[in-house]
């Protein structure tokens, strides 16, 4: 059951707005998460270099981050001038992927960019009624 004050949340924002907010969610969140396989990476690479058991798989996480995060700003500004819910669905699935294979730093901003998606596709929802 969604609280009282979320739904009231939803219905003042509303249509473009909502899309709009949606779609800067997301790029705001690619942005941190770029950074964050960049640490993802050089954790990795640090691993690599002393050797240690499992690095290239954090390496690889990284990577995971990287294309996810570029995959989040770009479907995010698609988003801000979209008239159609399929930013919004592309943008739910890349912060989902991004959250699995990009991980635990990447993971934590790719929630804010699964929120961006929702708003995102709710707005073109709420543009069409």
């Amino acid at each position: 059951m969604l609280s009282k004050d979320f739904l009231f949340l939803i219905s003042v924002v509303k249509g473009k707005e909502m899309k709009r907010a949606g779609g800067i969610i997301a790029i705001i969140a690619g942005v941190f998460s770029v950074f964050a396989a960049g640490a993802t990476l050089f954790f990795g690479g640090v691993g690599a270099a002393l050797d240690a058991d499992g690095a290239n798989q954090v390496i690889g996480l990284g990577w995971g981050g990287v294309i996810f995060s570029f995959a989040v700003i770009v479907t995010g500004a698609i988003a801000l001038g979209a008239s159609s819910r399929t930013p919004g669905i592309i943008l739910i699935v890349c912060s989902i992927l991004g959250a699995i294979l990009g991980g635990t730093l990447v993971a934590i901003f790719m929630v804010l960019a699964l929120i961006g998606g929702v708003l995102a596709l709710l707005g073109v929802k709420s543009a069409d009624s």
